[in-house]
């Protein structure tokens, strides 16, 4: 820090440097564990029923706070709120993790989800996917069988024949249109919260007509 009896502030000013990109590195790390041992916890539920009756209870009293915008059991009564109600716990909780860490950009989520400890992510996971769609009886309409045609060119190697998805790839059956059409349009434009080349590809020649139609076709499922 001295040189010739003088202070050297580009030293200091280094060693800073260094300390923040560590403690960034830490959290960062930190996140990306809290996933992982979210995901160990989800699948050792599975053979140790204590563990999973544990994860249950307090996955059902933290998604109390998630009702207020997805909806009491996760079918969501707003039509740009996703329903997470019979979603794939693994999928869940990767979205979840990437809401964590900013790979998904939400502030509001962000802050909630790291809150959360890893067995209440867990949890809240196990919860929705144990969940059942609470939705009226679809009105058919020609709208829907464009749709249907639209999706069986297009999205069922990813998201299954019948859009109940994956570990990797989410449900979108009984999905809420609002939201279906609000996400295809931001993926085709790349101006959402999140990029996916693939997504981008796939929704980069839809017309706003072909998007409805496909949202029309995802809500109409069961």
């Amino acid at each position: 820090m001295y040189q010739s009896g003088k202070f050297q502030p580009w030293v200091v000013l280094m060693r800073v440097g260094r300390v923040a990109a560590c403690a960034l590195w830490w959290v960062a790390g930190s996140v990306s564990a809290q996933s992982t041992d979210a995901q160990a916890r989800l699948k050792e539920s599975a053979t140790n029923p204590a563990l999973a009756q544990t994860l249950a209870t307090l996955g059902r009293k933290a998604a109390a706070v998630c009702a207020n915008c997805h909806g009491e059991g996760g079918t969501s009564a707003l039509p740009t709120v996703p329903n997470l109600a019979a979603q794939n716990p693994a999928y869940l909780l990767e979205q979840m993790g990437q809401f964590a860490d900013g790979r998904r950009k939400n502030e509001f989520m962000q802050g909630m989800i790291k809150a959360m400890k890893v067995d209440e992510r867990a949890g809240v996971a196990m919860y929705y996917g144990a969940q059942k769609l609470a939705l009226p009886v679809p009105v058919h309409s020609p709208l829907v069988d464009q749709g249907k045609a639209l999706y069986a060119r297009n999205c069922f190697r990813c998201h299954g024949t019948d859009g109940l998805g994956s570990e990797a790839f989410a449900r979108i059956a009984g999905q809420q249109a609002g939201y279906v059409t609000q996400t295809l349009k931001r993926y085709r434009t790349g101006s959402g919260p999140r990029v996916n080349e693939l997504m981008a590809a796939n929704t980069k020649q839809l017309s706003d007509g072909d998007i409805q139609a496909l949202a029309a076709y995802l809500a109409s499922l069961r």
